[in-house]
């Protein structure tokens, strides 16, 4: 780790406490995501070594961001891993929040949100071609190229396999104001829709099964919102993207039941 020179701690993500420093040979920011491992008698963990490679193979697309290098050192006779990422200096929610509540408050114009969307869809996509779910997509986790205007999928420490037949995955994840309504429910088995769903109390009319669910209560049959009401500024045509994206989650949540 002589290579670089922390600078500051920037936050904590999933893997454990996160840094930005800079690499003192060519001047490049990094973000240095710290890890303590567990080691086994035969070294590092099998575990630790697919998430390394799993974050390689992934950080192949431009929409997530890039892992540049692993670092493996002792500290005090403890192995700890470093994962050095590329360092973007702004996630999504503050992008937004300079916009909503900066000097002049103004809503991001309807192409940014566009090109946004359409990057996040390829990143997701990416993802989900390598059998990889992400688990926690929420704007603190989309790190932002102010610069070239590049959206990118970040902590993916979350971000776990799947396969066929589906495995049985613990409901005690991710943050409670994103859950996907199948975790949030207590569903073991579900697939790619748990990263994008959408808008209203399902049924079991939608949704077969949904009401024998572990976590399922007797829930207020709360409507759909109208989406062009509950996003005015929205032209027709994006409306009919969410309005398709809500269906195509329920197809997607009906084709995983266990």
């Amino acid at each position: 780790m002589e290579k670089y020179d922390k600078l500051e701690k920037v936050g904590e993500g999933t893997y454990g406490k996160v840094y930005k420093a800079k690499e003192k040979g060519t001047g490049q920011l990094v973000a240095l995501k710290k890890t303590r491992l567990e080691m086994d008698e035969e070294g590092v963990p099998p575990t630790a070594l697919r998430e390394v490679s799993l974050l390689q193979m992934l950080s192949q697309s431009l929409y997530v961001v890039r892992l540049l290098n692993v670092e493996h050192v002792d500290k005090n006779g403890k192995p700890l891993l470093y994962l050095v990422f590329e360092y973007l200096d702004t996630d999504l929610k503050k992008f937004i929040d300079v916009h909503r509540k900066g000097p002049n408050p103004r809503p991001l114009p309807p192409s940014q949100i566009q090109s946004f969307l359409f990057q996040l869809l390829k990143g997701v996509a990416h993802c989900h071609s390598h059998g990889v779910l992400h688990r926690d997509l929420k704007p603190q986790n989309l790190l932002v190229d102010k610069e070239k205007g590049i959206l990118k999928i970040a902590d993916l420490g979350l971000g776990r396999t799947f396969s066929v037949p589906l495995k049985s995955y613990t409901h005690e994840i991710v943050t409670l104001w994103y859950r996907a309504p199948e975790v949030l429910l207590g569903s073991t088995h579900y697939s790619t829709a748990v990263d994008i769903w959408l808008l209203g109390t399902p049924t079991e009319e939608q949704w077969p099964g949904v009401t024998s669910l572990r976590d399922w209560h007797v829930y207020p049959q709360w409507e759909p919102q109208i989406l062009a009401r509950a996003v005015p500024s929205l032209g027709p045509d994006g409306v009919d993207l969410l309005s398709v994206s809500s269906f195509l989650w329920l197809q997607s949540r009906a084709s995983c039941l266990p």
